[in-house]
């Protein structure tokens, strides 16, 4: 004998997705940092769809990538590309970094009296 639903209760909440990069993330959030990073020249080169070259706006390229899902994958890859390369740089930048004290002065030899 099955128990009878309680269409009361609330469906599962989704799982946690700590390892997505891309989880909870709107498609304009990352179109805009695209466009941010890498300017719509270069996004129009590096994506070659109209919406990023032809008078780009983030309006007209989420109306296009919202009906295009090759086209959306290649904004989340870049996305991505883009993520791993901020980090790259955040980890380098302060090896990279000058040294903020001065090395200590060089002191003349001692001469005797």
């Amino acid at each position: 004998m099955t128990e009878p639903v309680d269409s009361t209760s609330a469906a599962p909440a989704p799982a946690a997705q700590p390892r997505n990069p891309l989880h909870g993330l709107t498609l304009q959030a990352m179109v805009e940092g695209l466009a941010n990073y890498f300017g719509w020249q270069e996004l129009g080169e590096r994506i070659p769809v109209r919406c990023f070259q032809s008078d780009p706006s983030v309006a007209s390229s989420l109306k296009f990538l919202r009906k295009t899902p090759w086209a959306r994958e290649k904004v989340e890859s870049l996305y991505l590309f883009m993520l791993r390369d901020q980090r790259r740089y955040a980890a380098a930048a302060p090896a990279a970094a000058p040294s903020t004290s001065a090395p200590p002065a060089a002191t003349p030899p001692a001469t005797p009296d």
